[in-house]
């Protein structure tokens, strides 16, 4: 039999960059997980992705030990780094920051296929361009 899951933390962590700060420290310490050791296996596991905003969900188990598996980056980073603009918009009726054309929202697609819950890149496709649209990046061709 497999240990006991005590508690599944969710967590969204710039990649390399984890501290004992909030909000990891605490999120983890109510739990009694061995906080900078979780900071070291984090921070050496996406020592790659410097900086990039990565989820993360930490099982923690009854004995106080936890694994975890780091997911991609949200779709609004990886968008929002295509577009190369810094934010969305609050207006996006309105106002257009960037734009992304289809060869990248297809890559962005077949990056983020294994977290999102599209049956084809087609689909993950038409997902990202709703998101897309309600950041204001447009879709050029």
């Amino acid at each position: 039999m497999g240990k006991q899951l005590k508690a599944k933390v969710k967590l969204q962590i710039p990649g390399g960059q984890a501290t004992p700060a909030p909000p990891v420290g605490p999120a983890l310490g109510q739990h009694g997980v061995n906080i900078g050791e979780f900071v070291q296996k984090f921070n050496a596991q996406t020592g790659a992705a410097q900086g990039t905003i990565l989820p993360v969900e930490i099982n923690v188990y009854a004995d106080r030990t936890f694994d975890f598996i780091v997911r991609k980056p949200p779709a609004t980073v990886l968008l929002k780094k295509a577009a190369s603009v810094a934010k969305g918009t609050g207006t996006a009726s309105r106002e257009i920051v960037g734009s992304v054309n289809r060869k990248a929202l297809e890559a962005i697609a077949r990056e983020k296929m294994e977290d999102m819950n599209a049956g084809d890149v087609g689909a993950a496709m038409r997902i990202l361009e709703g998101t897309a649209r309600s950041m204001g990046i447009a879709i050029t061709d």
